[in-house]
């Protein structure tokens, strides 16, 4: 599948809901930050060299161990595709939106499948992503790490025996590794424990975040929880020690769910099925509206409240439903209201065809 298929299609392997315990885990993520010896970071570089950097992974993607790998892998420039594409990547999660500036200086790698993603010349030369559905954190890393493997076949990575590898950012310095994984929380949330869960979560050294990383708030229940710290710890110890916490929040956020259907069972079958009616009938629908009835809807659906709705398709009407991949589908720019009604319209289409 190349560049132009995947800005196409909404779908995202990380999208269909089948990983383990994808009723609260929605995805997991493991980033890898790497920068070629000799280079100045992306921030310093000029045009000239920094298409140097583009070439050198261009020239990895197209040899061995690359070239037969399964799925395949294609360097595309950003100036290759159009605003509304390059936000698009970011929106499916492909890319980070500091990969939007300065785009004659960048390129991103995809997969076929687009598990994997490398962004070039972001904060680092290389920023080499791995996602997977639900909590496959270990998948993840064996993923990454073997492409990391591959291109360091190759490209000489700045490297200190005694700090590790060396990045833009001190907080990246050590492994390089940002570990992370997307959570569905509302019943925490309706229960107002959330608030003394991220303080927890703070003090065990960990970051939360919303759907789109750093600087984005938390939309439609959803919190993006990561390492914070890369130094002194090996891959292993950062990756345990997030499934331990994952874990934990899982079992927490079933537990609040289980108590608010036995405590409060008619005001949350009226919530969830007020959503989806909304979902099925409205005429108009904003963006923070969409995000806060999908993650109602989702929790029927996990507490099988609302049944034959796939949980894969609510995921992936929350990428199909964003501002970009609407200005897609219509095939030039709408204004905020004319996609609040195209918003309803597509989500109406949708729900209904599962009848049919």
């Amino acid at each position: 599948m190349g560049i132009k298929e995947t800005v196409s299609n909404p779908y995202s392997k990380w999208l269909d809901a089948s990983g383990p315990d994808s009723d609260v885990v929605i995805s997991s993520r493991i980033r890898l930050a790497r920068n070629i010896v000799d280079q100045p970071f992306p921030h310093l570089l000029g045009t000239e060299d920094a298409e140097k950097v583009v070439y050198a992974v261009n020239s990895v993607v197209e040899h061995s161990p690359f070239k037969d790998a399964p799925g395949g892998m294609e360097l595309s420039r950003m100036t290759e595709l159009s605003p509304t594409e390059r936000q698009i990547l970011v929106e499916k999660h492909l890319i980070s939106p500091a990969l939007l500036e300065q785009p004659e200086k960048k390129a991103v790698v995809l997969r076929d499948d687009e598990v994997v993603s490398i962004m070039v010349n972001e904060e680092d030369h290389l920023r080499i992503q791995c996602l997977l559905p639900g909590l496959q954190l270990k998948e993840c890393w064996d993923i990454a790490n073997q492409v990391d493997d591959g291109m360091e076949q190759i490209l000489d990575y700045a490297f200190c025996e005694e700090k590790g590898y060396l990045t833009s950012c001190p907080t990246n310095v050590g492994t390089g590794l940002r570990a992370s994984v997307m959570l569905h929380l509302p019943a925490l949330v309706m229960t107002q424990q959330i608030s003394s869960v991220l303080t927890s979560l703070s003090k065990l050294g960990l970051t939360v975040r919303g759907l789109y990383g750093e600087g984005t708030q938390a939309t439609g229940n959803l919190f993006q929880v990561s390492n914070q710290v890369t130094l002194g710890l090996t891959e292993e110890e950062i990756i345990d020690n997030l499934l331990m916490v994952a874990a934990q929040l899982v079992s927490q956020e079933r537990a609040a769910r289980q108590a608010l259907h036995k405590e409060q069972r008619h005001h949350i079958e009226d919530r969830v099925w007020r959503a989806y009616g909304l979902l099925r009938y409205a005429r108009l629908i904003t963006s923070s509206e969409a995000m806060s009835l999908f993650s109602d809807l989702r929790l029927g659906v996990d507490l099988e409240i609302i049944p034959g709705v796939p949980p894969g398709l609510i995921t992936e009407l929350i990428i199909m439903t964003r501002p970009a991949f609407l200005n897609r589908l219509n095939d030039k720019e709408i204004n905020p209201h004319q996609r609040d009604i195209y918003r309803a319209k597509l989500i109406r289409e949708r729900l209904q065809s599962l009848s049919r």
